[in-house]
């Protein structure tokens, strides 16, 4: 089978089209899945180019979508032809003792889904929404779960509810179309005209622009007649989350999601404590998340935003796309 591996110390330039032996046939409690998309995270993209991020060989990605060719002894859930999804962190099946690193997340700490065939416990895999296309469902391993989460699990988001997000990357572009499906007012920011029209088309009621519009907090606060946002995405990090802490309600709930703008950095935090905000950090989500996802997203119309996709072998290319920040919405690769 074809799979990309990156050979160290890392970078786009080492990324690599090789031949692997056919996935084995499954065991007990194993699924056999023939791998037709993956989409692109602002992980794999550091785990392609920070230097020696991870073993050398490594099957990058840890999105992967495709169809079961093959179920092991004991398992009911899967049957062969039905669509699946994996998940971010196979072990983590549900409840609240979660990982804090990424040693068994594909694409990582093993290896992931740059590849045509796997064979991997079925707790690794969800079922797909019904009726989405592979590149479509594999767009909620990371950036789907990940915006659930925040809005759903954490944030737990109420019709009538006012949630902000922060650019047009995969997370942001989904946490705006689930908000909106379940009637929330949505504020969101963008550098770009263009994207600001296609933010309003998506069904953003406000759009900021931040490249002018730097105090964009006082501006969501304004647009909210003082009250603030109930939610915030925070995809940016340190150089955005006082901007956000100024923008979220009192009492309002900041999902801590990303580090677009950097590693650490220093907290408002009189004004956090003062609003009686939460901050909580999250990373993606547990597989019972995922399901109930599947779930919702089973009965909304609406389909993720891709931007482009790429075959296999251009994954490089489709990984610099990404770090040139024009894309809107997701990234994917289908083989």
């Amino acid at each position: 089978m074809k799979a990309m591996q990156l050979s160290a110390p890392g970078g786009l330039d080492h990324l690599h089209l090789t031949t692997l032996p056919a996935a084995a046939a499954p065991q007990a409690g194993e699924i056999q899945v023939r791998i037709h998309a993956s989409s692109l995270n602002y992980h794999d993209l550091l785990v392609a180019t920070l230097p020696n991020a991870t073993a050398d060989g490594r099957i990058p990605m840890a999105d992967g979508a495709g169809v079961v060719t093959a179920v092991g002894a004991g398992v009911t859930e899967f049957a062969v032809g039905d669509a699946v999804v994996s998940t971010f962190f196979p072990q983590w099946q549900a409840g609240k003792r979660m990982p804090s690193n990424f040693q068994r997340v594909p694409g990582d700490g093993v290896d992931g889904f740059a590849r045509e065939c796997v064979t991997l416990p079925a707790t690794a895999f969800t079922h797909a929404p019904q009726g989405w296309s592979h590149a479509e469902a594999a767009t909620l391993t990371t950036a789907g779960l990940t915006a659930w989460r925040a809005l759903v699990v954490d944030g737990r988001l109420q019709a009538g509810d006012t949630v902000l997000v922060l650019g047009t990357g995969g997370v942001s572009i989904f946490a705006l179309q689930m908000a909106k499906s379940m009637g929330a007012r949505v504020i969101a920011t963008t550098s770009s005209a263009t994207k600001a029209e296609r933010l309003k088309a998506l069904g953003a009621d406000v759009v900021i622009n931040y490249q002018t519009t730097p105090e964009w907090g006082n501006a969501v606060l304004a647009a909210t007649a003082g009250r603030g946002a109930d939610i915030v995405v925070e995809v940016g990090g340190p150089g955005t989350l006082a901007q956000s802490i100024r923008a979220c309600a009192v009492g309002g709930h900041i999902a801590l999601i990303g580090v677009l703008t950097g590693f650490a950095g220093s907290i408002p935090s009189a004004e956090m404590m003062t609003k009686q905000q939460t901050l909580q950090g999250l990373i993606v989500g547990s597989r019972e998340h995922q399901q109930d996802m599947v779930r919702a997203l089973e009965q909304f119309t609406w389909r993720p935003v891709i931007d482009r996709s790429y075959p296999l072998e251009q994954l490089a290319d489709a990984f610099r796309h990404q770090h040139s920040g024009q894309h809107f919405g997701k990234i994917c690769i289908e083989y």
